[in-house]
């Protein structure tokens, strides 16, 4: 039986894997290096609300593609399709190297550190290692029991943030003014808020995530648009609010250059006592960003391997991709064991935006191409919004590029080396 035919994720667990492949470390790591950079506290709340409106944007675009060409595989699916199948490979290639098992691994190391922060004893490596084999048992069983996994962590993560952003307005204050001062508005046009903005959509990264999974969700003309739509404003919504939290109770010499930005918010929401438990909550609602992008990322090469023959021990005809999730658990693990993930994070962003500003860019070339394809779903707003997500996505991977560009070099020669596997594989 094809993946395609398994059609047994609801709208709710659809929205779920969305959400939780956003909200992960970056969203509590960041802020810190955004007021190091001399943001204002305004400029930065700017910053997330463009971050969500350009994802929302990029969301509405997917959602006619993913509607009118509904396959799992995501931009490896729509860019073959719109493009070239090389095109598509390169995309492919991307997310089963680095693109989600380098989160996975980060989202891991940074779930062992705050549980060593609460427990020393326990090594934070090992904590890591354990968290994404576990997670990774739990997706490799039945499917009621993966959607029950996935849609518990998640709501237990939707939970947690909901009570720290309470208890961040009862607190006092001791941070910043959040309300816009004079040259907040020659920040949010500079190169430091373009640069800044990479991560901010990092965090955001996965509002296209049901896309990937296109192949098991119930209507999927339907669902994987309003979860994306749905996912996408939730997340936006608690972003700027946890960071308007953070920015008001800690003060900003505290947060300057920290990447354990919840953390220290939350003693001083609650004390030492119950920042220490906070930092272990936060932990524990990381496990529903490795269950999520454990969950989509193998869906990628399993599509792949349907598609090249050297990638066909990773197909999945039973529905369960149980070679290709094993596959992305080893890089994974190298990952671990090495250490040197954190140094590609910029260099995946840069290229995984390429994917994504690409596939936004194939919605007008599919309409001018293909006119009379049928489109259950249309872009919301088009050509508007995803002129927005284009402009944006350039303005970043232009800043990016002229900032950073030992990262963004490394990036394009990950994606030569998967031109020369491509042509590999169709020799083979």
């Amino acid at each position: 039986m094809p993946m395609s035919a398994s059609r047994s994720m609801s709208l709710y667990t659809a929205t779920c894997l969305v959400v939780a492949n956003m909200v992960g470390t970056g969203v509590f790591t960041s802020v810190g290096f955004q007021v190091a950079a001399g943001l204002s506290p305004f400029a930065i709340l700017v910053l997330w609300v463009v971050g969500g409106v350009c994802a929302f944007c990029g969301g509405v675009a997917y959602a006619e593609l993913a509607a009118a060409l509904p396959r799992s595989g995501g931009e490896y699916h729509f860019l073959a399709r719109v493009f070239h199948p090389a095109v598509g490979f390169l995309a492919g290639w991307t997310s089963i190297t680095v693109g989600f098992a380098a989160p996975v691994a980060l989202a891991g190391m940074a779930l062992g550190k705050y549980v060593h922060g609460v427990w020393p004893e326990l090594r934070a490596d090992v904590t890591a290692a354990a968290a994404v084999a576990v997670v990774t048992a739990m997706l490799l069983a039945s499917p009621k029991t993966r959607r029950w996994f996935q849609n518990g962590a998640t709501s237990l993560k939707l939970t947690l943030i909901l009570v720290f952003i309470v208890a961040g307005i009862i607190a006092p204050g001791t941070g910043a003014s959040l309300a816009p001062a004079a040259g907040d508005g020659a920040q949010i046009f500079s190169g430091e808020f373009a640069a800044s903005l990479v991560f901010v959509m990092y965090a955001y990264s996965g509002w296209n995530a049901s896309t990937y999974v296109a192949g098991e969700v119930r209507n999927p003309a339907r669902n994987v648009a309003l979860s994306m739509a749905i996912g996408t404003i939730v997340v936006m919504v608690l972003y700027v609010a946890l960071n308007a939290v953070f920015l008001r109770i800690t003060p900003g010499a505290e947060l300057s250059g920290q990447a354990e930005a919840g953390l220290i918010a939350g003693r001083y929401a609650f004390g030492d006592t119950g920042g220490r438990a906070m930092g272990l909550l936060i932990s524990l609602g990381l496990l529903s960003t490795i269950s999520a992008m454990q969950w989509v990322g193998p869906r990628v090469l399993a599509t792949m391997g349907e598609d090249h023959r050297a990638f066909r021990l990773f197909a999945s005809p039973a529905g369960l991709p149980l070679a290709a999730t094993l596959a992305q658990t080893a890089i994974i693990a190298a990952l671990l064991i090495t250490g040197t993930f954190e140094s590609v994070l910029t260099y995946v962003q840069f290229t995984l935006t390429l994917s994504s500003f690409l596939a936004v860019l194939g919605v007008f070339v599919l309409r001018r191409r293909e006119p009379d394809l049928p489109r259950p779903v249309r872009a919301w707003g088009y050509p508007v919004t995803p002129l927005i997500f284009l402009i944006v996505s350039g303005w970043m991977l232009w800043h990016v590029l002229r900032n950073a560009p030992k990262e963004s070099l490394a990036g394009l020669g990950t994606l030569l080396a998967g031109l020369a596997v491509f042509h590999f594989s169709r020799r083979n």
